[in-house]
């Protein structure tokens, strides 16, 4: 789930933010903000690295749940606006 929440991070990241609000979706500075905060405590759910932690099944759940809005709703919109 951590590289969902990452790949839907590294994607805000890269596309610019007139087509965000073109496509009349949040500005990019939230997507980005959430996602990335949402990743890191992704990265911190990995139970095998030294500083993970388990949020239980239901908060990874919640937290993946936003880069999956991005990566089904927002990036298709933000790709169909660049062509």
């Amino acid at each position: 789930l951590f590289v969902i929440e990452l790949m839907a991070f590294v994607d805000a990241l890269s596309q610019p933010a007139r087509y965000f609000e073109a496509a009349g979706k949040w500005k990019k500075n939230n997507w980005v903000i959430l996602l990335g905060v949402l990743a890191l405590f992704g990265l911190m759910a990995i139970p095998l690295l030294p500083f993970g932690f388990s949020f239980g099944i239901f908060f990874t759940m919640l937290m993946v749940t936003p880069a999956g809005v991005y990566l089904a709703d927002v990036r298709p919109e933000i790709q169909s606006l660049r062509r």
